[in-house]
């Protein structure tokens, strides 16, 4: 089997690019429509030339060669969307990828030489004694992080674009996601709950004795061993909210403190459906990486486009797609974090109040340096005139510069006016 994996890694490829195909296509469609039951029908119904309407011919449905060999629509010769090879050049490469680090032979091996596994443990998947192999829960997880991809690409592209990030890319991803964990048990990076007796008891000595009691001591391998699917399932579930609590407490502190919003709701759910699928302690560690990068890149968004907002969605998934890749390396650094069992939960209320506290002392020394806040771009909003325009748009008057003339009774019912006029005698 080792022989063949080369071969292997190459059809995961090819079958990247074209999932790129049909990502494309969802790039295209999803922003035209706002709710997610239109997005999903648009999605199988609009197989068709974004310019013209008309069917596209078969081969331009081939990934990466399309655009190259037949780039051009033959109905009305609009050329194809220039991102779509590079859309599916990268979907083609990040699968792979992920592949060839997540599941890196085909032997027995290859859950402790996984780019998810570490030596430090805790435990990840293949935890329960299974008819299966771990080699078959290592592709198991692997086809729920290619499905997160999927989907992070979508919302980087639309994001980048458009600066939304559309349910369709998001929702569905999510709740397979949460189905999936259980339904399997076994697709988890880290389990639900752990922790470090020695530094428990060490907390334990320093906190109050009213709030000792609160340092409580569980491991959830032999809950996960006793029932694999409801450990799934929690799993999923704590990383959904964790990873849309996380943003949605920035969203709200930066509120508080900027008068301004911070952060979309889409970021909210996009952060949990990473979550849903990676769970709760890889998805902070993705909270607190994201920045890095977003930093960098306000930076030259300031000094290109003098630009004070860009999209957070895309560093989102990038730190994502970061974590997956170079796990082995960070988790030793997270772990010390992660082992402080529940008094992580009184460090991350610190970490938030010290976040409103130091955007609260900002604002106050921009006032009393009287720097003025960006003025914020124009928001296009229904006024009353337009309200009254586009109801008399619907509502004609048919004595408005018109001869009065014989009309059949059901125009004027249709409209609402037949009582009205016949009042009037007209």
């Amino acid at each position: 089997m080792t022989d063949f994996y080369p071969a292997v890694v190459i059809a995961v490829f090819l079958a990247g690019s074209c999932a790129g195909r049909l990502l494309h296509h969802c790039t295209l469609v999803f922003p035209r429509h706002l709710s997610l039951t239109d997005q999903m029908r648009a999605l199988w119904r609009e197989r068709v030339c974004h310019s013209c309407g008309k069917p596209v011919s078969a081969i331009q449905h081939l990934p990466l060669v399309a655009w190259w060999v037949a780039g051009r629509c033959r109905s009305c010769g609009r050329r194809m969307d220039h991102r779509r090879p590079v859309v599916e050049l990268i979907t083609g490469l990040m699968l792979a990828l992920l592949y060839w680090l997540e599941i890196p032979a085909f032997t027995e091996a290859a859950v402790a030489v996984s780019a998810l596994s570490s030596p430090e443990g805790p435990p990840g998947p293949a935890v329960v004694d299974s008819l299966w192999s771990p080699l078959v829960w290592l592709h198991l997880r692997y086809l729920l992080h290619a499905a997160m991809l999927c989907g992070l690409i979508i919302a980087t592209v639309i994001d980048f674009e458009l600066r939304i990030i559309p349910d369709g890319c998001t929702v569905p991803v999510m709740l397979f996601a949460v189905l999936f964990a259980f339904a399997t048990g076994q697709v988890h990076i880290v389990p639900l709950w752990f922790q470090d007796v020695s530094t428990s008891n060490v907390l334990r000595s320093a906190f109050p004795d009213l709030l000792q009691p609160l340092i409580f001591e569980w491991n959830a391998v032999g809950f996960s061993r006793l029932y694999p699917h409801w450990h799934g399932l929690l799993v999923s579930v704590a990383g959904l909210v964790a990873g849309a609590a996380s943003i949605w407490s920035v969203r709200v502190i930066g509120f508080w403190a900027l008068k301004q919003e911070a952060m979309g709701d889409g970021d909210v759910v996009l952060m949990a459906m990473i979550g849903a699928v990676i769970g709760w302690q890889p998805v902070l560690i993705v909270f607190f990486v994201a920045p890095l990068p977003a930093i960098f890149a306000a930076v030259g968004m300031w000094v290109i486009r003098r630009d004070r907002y860009i999209p957070y969605g895309p560093w989102l998934s990038a730190a994502t797609f970061l974590v997956l890749i170079a796990w082995r390396p960070i988790w030793p650094y997270a772990k010390r974090f992660f082992d402080m069992g529940p008094a992580l939960f009184a460090m991350a209320v610190f970490l938030l109040g010290a976040l409103a506290a130091t955007l609260y002392l900002m604002q106050i020394l921009k006032r009393v340096l009287r720097i003025a806040a960006p003025k914020s771009a124009a928001v296009d909003e229904w006024s009353s005139a337009d309200h009254l325009g586009y109801y008399g748009s619907k509502r004609l008057d048919e004595r408005t510069g018109q001869w009065p003339r014989p009309r059949w009774p059901g125009c004027r019912s249709g409209r609402g006016l037949l009582h009205e006029y016949c009042w009037r005698g007209m």
